[in-house]
């Protein structure tokens, strides 16, 4: 019997303390909860330190990826030249323009930028390009790089149209309508031709070369016949995949965008000295008289 009595006394303390810490519980159970909202909400709690919020970006779209880190830096390019007074050339393209597989510098944006110093035209290059683009996502690209406020793009877009097979007559509306909406912001444009493997077929490779030369002429643009000419098909020039150029690849494709480029920059040199000579004629001109 006083076992028995032992055992209730201890179990009715017992149940004395939990009286006494359960409501204690309760009441704090909101506050801890918010606390670990907080924790989610400011930096993440899952011991992630790349991904802000404990968010771990997706690897399974990699031309996704590649478009935000491309565009990512672009912007960061534009925003740290933003105080500068430079002309600007944009190379709006896809990953031949963003010279997937070598060094920013050794790109052909890179080294025609430097190439452009070396002959004494002061402009700044903006490697536009992104891997993967085609002729639609470029077209959604273009008040994007307005923004950039250039004096000449030129437009290397639509291979991965016809890589792709995508209708001709889709590439070519896409690729006029980018034309359309630079040239109505008074911008110069440059067009490079395209070219694709024998392997797709006569009639399509040729109607899709031929698609470059019909918009040359229907806009009356400057226009790179084949931008890659003296690159394609040159393995040594050519990185593993047998598609993008090596460094000295590039310093090929520079040369093929400067015959076309060089008369273009001497004309708006030209224009730039009118512009200047102009006031400074007219201010001479009421003080003698």
């Amino acid at each position: 019997m006083k076992v028995v009595t032992r055992w209730l006394m201890d179990g009715m303390h017992k149940l004395d303390i939990w009286e006494m810490i359960l409501p204690q519980a309760f009441r704090t159970l909101p506050i801890l909860s918010a606390l670990v909202f907080f924790c989610l909400a400011q930096s993440g709690c899952d011991g992630s330190g790349d991904s802000p919020g404990g968010i771990v970006p997706s690897q399974g779209n990699t031309v996704q990826d590649s478009r935000k880190k491309e565009d990512g830096r672009l912007a960061l390019r534009q925003e740290e030249s933003s105080d500068r007074r430079l002309p600007r050339i944009v190379a709006f393209g896809d990953s031949l323009t963003a010279g997937l597989g070598v060094a920013s510098t050794e790109s052909y944006p890179g080294q025609l930028a430097q190439w452009l110093h070396e002959q004494g035209f002061e402009y700044e290059v903006i490697n536009a390009g992104v891997s993967g683009e085609t002729s639609a996502g470029g077209l959604r690209r273009v008040d994007w790089i307005l923004k950039s406020h250039p004096t000449l793009v030129i437009l290397e877009l639509g291979v991965n149209d016809g890589l792709r097979g995508k209708p001709l007559q889709e590439t070519y509306e896409n690729l006029s309508a980018i034309i359309e909406r630079l040239r109505s912001e008074g911008v110069r444009v440059v067009l490079a031709g395209m070219r694709l493997p024998l392997n797709y077929g006569d009639d399509y490779t040729q109607e899709f070369s031929a698609l470059y030369e019909q918009l040359a002429k229907e806009y009356g643009v400057p226009f790179i016949p084949f931008f890659l000419e003296g690159v394609a098909t040159h393995r040594h020039l050519n990185q593993g995949d047998g598609i993008h150029p090596t460094a000295e690849g590039y310093s090929i494709v520079v040369q093929n965008v400067w015959g076309i480029l060089q008369p273009i920059l001497k004309e708006l040199d030209l224009e730039g000295s009118e512009k200047i000579i102009a006031p400074l004629s007219r201010e001479r001109r009421a003080t003698t008289s």
